[in-house]
């Protein structure tokens, strides 16, 4: 007797919480799946690549805050810190701040009424070895063509049209 093929089914989409699949999107909860995964894993990434830079103990929005603040090499606010993070809690902003003062990486200055922090020139170099770990492990790990340069490219675009709808799906949900 010859086994009957069965045939193929469509594999299920691969979720977090199976509970929010909405039939007019799986691709939806897929890419919310994909981006709990992706968003851990960079925290990981940041905390290890900056410690093997040679700062440790830090926690992912600290590392995140000193690339931003030796951003560009301007001072820069508290508020102005939390938009382009896009960070709704200052208080988590101002805490990684204050660390980063005690460990001498990033330094603050009285404009005015304003507050700015900018990176010293030992959060600076801190910086740079983080940049040559990355170069070396990450970016050279990627072995990245024009191609996969331009898909990466067109996903960051995706991201930030997709954090419009999240915000905008927010304020939505706090008017309820």
């Amino acid at each position: 007797m010859k086994p009957v093929a069965t045939p193929p089914t469509e594999a299920a989409p691969i979720v977090s919480s199976a509970h929010l699949v909405s039939a007019q999107s799986a691709e939806m909860s897929e890419f919310e799946f994909g981006l709990i995964v992706a968003g851990n894993a960079f925290h990981r990434w940041v905390v290890h690549c900056m410690a093997a830079a040679g700062l440790k103990d830090l926690m992912p929005l600290d590392v995140l805050v000193l690339h931003h603040v030796t951003h560009r090499a301007r001072d820069k606010r508290l508020a102005d810190i939390c938009f382009i993070m896009n960070v709704e809690d200052t208080h988590l902003v101002n805490y990684a701040l204050k660390k980063l003062l005690n460990l001498g990486v990033v330094a603050s200055h009285k404009n005015g009424k304003d507050v700015t922090y900018a990176a010293t020139d030992l959060g600076r170099s801190y910086v740079q070895r983080y940049r040559e770990i990355r170069e070396a492990c990450l970016i050279d790990a990627l072995n990245a063509d024009d191609a996969l340069n331009k898909d990466i490219g067109e996903l960051a675009r995706l991201l930030r049209v997709l954090s419009g709808m999240y915000d905008q799906a927010a304020r939505s949900a706090a008017s309820l």
